[in-house]
């Protein structure tokens, strides 16, 4: 019967009482063929008023099921399809296999997964059609333990040979990121067309093995079939991420010879390599010559200009863009226009951006959320990123994975590990992008047993085998004071880059180990990794912090003259650095005017520094005035000259200068230390005498100042800049920040364990001569890692050599 016939019967209110069944079989077969919904629930109503379902017609529900398949109204096929008694559809396998395809196709699909298994508990025996629809199910989810368990079915049932099961199956296992098993059940099957290849392929690319791909390739056209648009589109984005322009521009040729070059998705394919390789010009042609381009076009496009530095081209882009369609931007193309924003720190644009996700609502979808979350922390604007972070409702491993390496970038690392707890709380699974965010937040608190933790957690996630993981783990090793376990780490690296290099050479140099990190120099010319500006930092820093002047000024010109490495503003600061620790004044003054360029802020304070340790108050006189004229970046340089000034008892001209640093609206920082007990970071700020165990502490400093003087200690009240009597400046001595921290964990820690702290600015010389007793009079290990660098205290003696 026809569509129009069938149309027609509806109008006329065909009598359906007196007919038989067979006619509504008509009907909807008619109205299968047509999709009309409308009309078919027409009929559906019909017969249900009619009672012919309830006479267990099962043929009629059926036509039924599969008539509201064809119209992609699954629900209402799942409902009919359950009607259907059970001795009668145990006998209707091409229904089930229709159902599951439904699922497979359109989702849930875990339903299609769980109504292969009621199949199979009916007694319905599955066919080689029912298993590449719920193959493809167990793809679409990952769902590798189900995947695995119907594989084991196919074999049982002998179909593991059917050329379209092995095929699906090639699929799931390479969309579940398992390319080994892929690849068996592929080089098992014992005739393979050109979409079991192109699965193949597909699995190489997804996965980013581009030389494993193209080398399918040239063996699929050794097997007599050669690639199709599909394949192009396969290999394509895996090129484009290798930045393969070689092959990128063969495939290129290639798709023009053959004619796939005006389908829009190899185009955008194409243009997508192209910029990926820094092309910008070829995928403008491309995109220029295009006669359709759909979102996707655009969005690659857009994300072109971003990658190749032309940021505000690709935001002009868009504008051009939303002239052209009308439509709702995708949250794809939504995502990558913030992205711009930041990119760019166009606040102003990524709010706009933001209130336009809103009216749109895409601020709803996860990955245009996790991007302006991104987009407010690149931003600066850490505060509006956290508020946001508490305003989502859904939040996956990125979000918080966005927040916390926004909050380290902000300098909020105690926030940062805040919310990695509450990220461990809340049961979401962190990702390697997490602890690449957390890692330099334990570096910055010295929060080791934390950084352990994550540095355990990461070997059993298989992160350790990423380079950027190790790196993290020795710089955070490093700055927690465990330079020996950085090293260790260093050394079973199977891969380095140059920072790899750079980290343990800068850990060496921190910890004063300067001889230490020249022999890691040396190791690293013997493998030939060539060193960068970063590298003589690194190195010039070690000998700085180590007082090796002569070695120090050797590979300052090494640099310069046999590794051809152009001096930066912070190779010359490392040198006047290194020069004025060991008292070179004059030498550093000189150096310094022979600069080729001229000197910034950070190098005259480096001379001011070195004049405040070497008391040269002349000099100073004259540094400051050169500070000042450029103008002073931070309070400090203000507060070193009136430390000199008191120092040197002349205390008018020291209040004189803190008058004119409250002037210039500069307030000096106050001392602050943390300390890690037991997973927990406490901070401490001088004086203070918040902290809940405050008068156990106090105490504790007491009793440890009285076995000091029995030792021989005296204070040095010289490094109090205040007017006032011995006696009160010994009280403010005894309450600096470092040694508060200090008697905390003499109260709170086992006594077998050593103490880290971690100071803000660098640690005075009364708390230096402290803890040398310290360690005397407790047998403790302490370890303070201030501003500059460690001092590893013990037995009454500094790693540092008093040099620092």
């Amino acid at each position: 019967m026809s569509c129009a016939n069938a149309r027609r019967i509806v109008n006329i209110g065909w009598n359906f009482r007196q007919e038989p069944y067979y006619n509504y079989l008509a009907l909807l077969d008619a109205w299968t063929e047509s999709k009309s919904l409308s009309i078919g629930k027409s009929i559906h109503q019909h017969i249900l008023k009619h009672n012919h379902c309830n006479d267990n017609n099962s043929n009629l529900l059926d036509k039924l099921t599969r008539f509201y398949i064809s119209c992609s109204r699954i629900d209402l096929a799942r409902h009919v399809f359950d009607e259907i008694p059970n001795t009668d559809r145990n006998n209707k396998t091409i229904l089930w296999n229709q159902m599951i395809r439904a699922y497979a196709w359109n989702g849930p699909f875990e339903k299609a997964v769980d109504l292969y298994y009621e199949m199979v508990e009916s007694g319905v025996r599955p066919t080689n059609y029912t298993y590449p629809f719920v193959i493809k199910a167990c793809s679409a989810m990952q769902d590798v333990e189900n995947g695995v368990k119907i594989h084991e079915h196919v074999k049982r049932h002998g179909l593991d040979g059917d050329v379209y099961i092995c095929t699906a199956l090639v699929d799931f296992y390479a969309k579940c990121g398992l390319l080994v098993e892929a690849r068996q059940v592929f080089d098992g099957m014992w005739k393979r067309d050109i979409v079991a290849w192109n699965a193949m392929i597909s699995g190489c690319s997804v996965n980013g093995l581009c030389l494993e791909l193209m080398g399918l390739v040239f063996e699929m056209q050794e097997n007599g079939l050669t690639p199709n648009s599909s394949t192009i589109v396969a290999i394509l984005p895996a090129i484009a991420e290798a930045n393969k322009l070689r092959e990128g521009k063969a495939v290129h040729g290639y798709s023009t010879r053959r004619g796939f070059v005006n389908d829009v998705v190899v185009d955008t394919g194409i243009l997508d390599v192209y910029a990926k390789c820094g092309l910008l010009n070829y995928a403008k042609r491309i995109f220029r010559v295009m006669t359709f381009k759909n979102e996707i076009t655009w969005s690659a496009m857009i994300g072109a200009y971003i990658t190749c530095d032309s940021t505000q081209e690709g935001l002009e882009l868009f504008g051009h863009m939303r002239v052209e369609d009308t439509g709702s931007p995708s949250p794809v193309m939504l995502a990558t226009v913030i992205r711009a924003c930041a990119k760019l720190n166009d606040l102003r644009r990524g709010r706009k951006m933001h209130g336009y996700t809103v009216k749109s609502g895409s601020n709803l979808d996860l990955m245009v959320s996790n991007t302006l979350l991104s987009m407010y922390a690149k931003c600066g604007r850490i505060d509006d990123a956290l508020n946001f972070f508490e305003e989502m409702g859904l939040k996956d491993s990125v979000s918080f994975s966005a927040i916390i390496a926004g909050c380290v970038q902000n300098g909020h690392a105690e926030e940062a590990l805040q919310i990695f707890q509450m990220m461990q709380s809340s049961g979401v699974q962190p990702e390697s992008a997490t602890v690449m965010g957390i890692l330099p937040a334990c570096s910055h608190l010295a929060a080791l047993q934390l950084g352990v933790c994550t540095h355990g957690y990461s070997i059993v996630r298989g992160f350790t085998e990423d380079v950027s993981i190790c790196n993290a783990l020795i710089d955070m090793y490093s700055k927690c004071g465990k330079v020996n376990i950085a090293r260790i780490i260093f050394d079973k690296m199977n891969k380095r880059d140059v920072v790899s290099w750079n980290a343990m050479i800068a850990g060496y140099g921190v910890h004063g180990h300067g001889k230490e990190a020249i022999s890691l120099f040396y190791d690293m010319q013997t493998v030939a990794q060539k060193p960068d500006e970063i590298t003589f930092i690194g190195l010039l820093f070690a000998c700085s912090h180590s007082g090796l002047v002569a070695e120090g000024k050797y590979w300052f010109f090494s640099m310069c003259q046999e590794f051809k490495i152009s001096p930066r503003m912070d190779h010359y600061l490392c040198m006047v650095d290194l020069l004025g620790r060991a008292g070179l004044l004059d030498e550093a003054y000189g150096f310094i005017q022979n600069m080729p360029f001229k000197p910034d802020v950070r190098i005259w304070s480096a001379l001011l520094a070195a004049c405040r340790i070497h008391k040269h108050i002349v000099l100073a006189e004259e540094v400051s005035n050169k500070i000042q004229y450029l103008g002073p970046e931070s309070p400090g340089n203000f507060v070193l000259l009136s430390n000199l000034y008191t120092t040197a008892g002349r205390w008018d001209d020291a209040a004189h200068i803190r008058i004119k640093q409250k002037d210039s609206g500069f307030k000096k920082s106050p001392g602050c230390s943390w300390i890690e007990i037991n997973g927990v970071v406490h901070a401490f700020a001088g004086g203070d005498q918040s902290h809940p165990q405050s008068t156990k502490i106090n105490e504790k400093l007491k009793e440890i100042s009285t076995e000091m003087k029995k030792l021989g200690y005296s204070a040095e009240s010289s490094f109090v800049y205040q007017d006032v009597e011995e006696e009160e400046k010994e009280q403010i001595l005894l309450y600096h920040s470092e040694k508060l921290a200090v008697a905390f964990a003499l109260l709170n820690l086992e006594p077998s364990k050593s103490i880290l702290v971690t100071k803000n600015l660098r640690v005075c010389v009364d708390c230096h001569s402290t803890l040398k007793y310290v360690t005397l009079i407790t047998k403790r290990e302490i370890t303070v890692r201030d501003a500059s660098r460690f001092h590893h205290f013990r037995d009454g003696i500094c790693s540092c050599g008093d040099f620092w």
